[in-house]
């Protein structure tokens, strides 16, 4: 096993378990639409189209493979499988799977790339991301 495909893992070496997603608000955004302006959703987004503006997802933003979002994303934890064009400020963790294409900023306390994910820009691997990144800002 590739060290790219080992779980995430704590300080302490502990693996993190993902948060249940299943009593969260969950908004979707369905392959055949496409939104044009700022979201702010309070749990869990995820994109499979298109998005336009900038996502302020209170706890999970999720970007399905063949999604495109050109915008910014701000979010405790960030999922993508798609293309991001515009900067990733996630609080808490990142992981690009292996279809992910980012051109933009990554700016969290954890990161995971799978094999094939792909960034265009820079990484800043921080405790607490600057004012932007946080919810609001």
């Amino acid at each position: 096993m590739s060290l790219f495909a080992s779980p995430a893992r704590d300080e302490h070496g502990n693996e993190l378990r993902r948060r249940r997603t299943d009593q969260m608000p969950f908004s979707i955004v369905a392959k055949d639409m496409t939104v044009v302006g700022d979201l702010e959703p309070e749990g869990v987004v995820r994109i499979e189209g298109r998005v336009r503006g900038t996502v302020r997802a209170g706890t999970q933003g999720l970007s399905g493979q063949g999604a495109l979002l050109e915008g910014d994303l701000h979010t405790k934890e960030a999922v993508v499988g798609g293309d991001v064009t515009g900067s990733i400020h996630a609080t808490e963790r990142v992981e690009l799977q292996p279809t992910a294409s980012v051109t933009g900023n990554i700016i969290t306390p954890r990161i995971a790339v799978l094999e094939g994910g792909k960034v265009t820009g820079e990484v800043r691997i921080q405790d607490q991301p600057d004012a932007e990144g946080q919810r609001g800002g």
